[in-house]
């Protein structure tokens, strides 16, 4: 909205003719995101506790946490609300991609909401179950997929990280793939979020690289040197990804450790699927293992714990997800917590680099 103002009057003040640049919009989105999110955090805090919105406690979790009962939850909104509001006020409007990233992200937020509600409702940590929750995600996953394949100029193509010319053209199964990688994304940061500060930090480090390859695979130019497919209009998703770190970040200054509110399903939802959706539309949809690799780390871990005891009635764990593998081997949690994202940094160094690898 205030880019179509602004830009519209280049014509008269030659100094607007900045708002052109996906570069500077976006540092602007990512201020933008950065203010709302430092003035609304202690708002949205006194909030939710007078709400009396409190975090559920695993039983069967670490003791430790037992004294996090009653911290404010569904603080994600404050990212959400941050975040897209950034993005309506600096991002080309016009673009499709936009408004494909904002519906996925609104549409997994409320999933996510409802999932929060009903804990909250119940005074549990149980919200919607297992195939409700799966079934409204791949709903949504199958509904974007399908959008994306539609639009104008988008390849239903896969394209291979550092092996130079292979890209299998699997047509209209490429809709069942995205909405793999937007569910599978969205359900493994959801996973990750279980220490202060623990999600919003690799999600912040993983918004942002995902935007430098939007922005490299909206650029004519640089797609062809890099020799990585190129999509015309991926690039704007740059002032999107911009917003969504800022906003993270902002977050991330009330949820480090200790944390003065949590994420919640409303939050660590949509912002996995938003990444995935982003590594679709920048067609770096096999990059993003690598890139979320501590995501990916934390989705496993459940999935080998659950299927070991399953079929060995042994668990490969002490607990999974895993960062309550390294809680129970007396790993304090600020260590934990610092140690993923270092890791985190690394991955998205690799994932750039293959950038060059091609």
């Amino acid at each position: 909205m205030l880019y179509q103002v602004l830009y519209a009057l280049h014509t008269t003040y030659s100094g607007f003719n900045v708002f052109r640049y996906i570069t500077f919009r976006t540092l602007l989105a990512g201020l933008t995101a950065l203010v709302i999110s430092f003035w609304l955090g202690p708002i949205v805090i006194e909030k939710l506790s007078s709400l009396k919105v409190g975090q559920q406690i695993r039983e069967d979790g670490p003791e430790r946490h037992l004294a996090k009962a009653g911290t404010p939850t569904m603080g994600g909104v404050l990212i959400l609300f941050s975040g897209i509001l950034a993005t309506l006020l600096l991002a080309d409007l016009s673009n499709a991609y936009i408004w494909l990233a904002l519906m996925v992200t609104i549409g997994y937020a409320a999933i996510g909401f409802v999932d929060d509600y009903r804990k909250l409702r119940g005074r549990s940590s149980a919200g919607l179950s297992a195939r409700q929750k799966f079934g409204l995600q791949l709903a949504l996953g199958l509904i974007a997929g399908f959008v994306l394949v539609n639009m104008p100029s988008f390849s239903t193509t896969l394209n291979f990280p550092v092996i130079k010319g292979v890209r299998p053209e699997i047509g209209m199964w490429y809709v069942p793939f995205a909405a793999l990688v937007i569910v599978g994304a969205s359900n493994a940061v959801n996973l990750t979020d279980g220490l202060d500060g623990l999600a919003i930090g690799p999600v912040a480090i993983a918004s942002a690289t995902i935007g430098v390859f939007a922005y490299v695979a909206g650029n004519a130019k640089l797609a062809e040197y890099l020799q990585i497919a190129y999509v015309p209009g991926a690039g704007e998703l740059l002032v999107f990804c911009g917003a969504l770190v800022a906003a993270g970040l902002g977050f991330l200054w009330f949820n480090a450790y200790p944390a003065q509110m949590f994420m919640g399903d409303v939050g660590s939802l949509p912002l996995g699927a938003a990444i995935g959706f982003v590594a679709l539309a920048s067609k770096q949809e096999l990059v993003l293992p690598l890139l979320g690799f501590v995501f990916v780390a934390e989705a496993l871990s459940v999935i080998f714990q659950v299927a070991s005891f399953k079929i060995r009635r042994k668990r490969i764990f002490k607990m999974a997800p895993i960062h309550h593998h390294f809680e129970l081997m007396g790993w304090p949690e600020p260590l934990i917590i610092v140690r993923f994202w270092i890791i985190a940094i690394i991955c998205a160094l690799l994932a750039l680099a293959t950038l060059k690898l091609r």
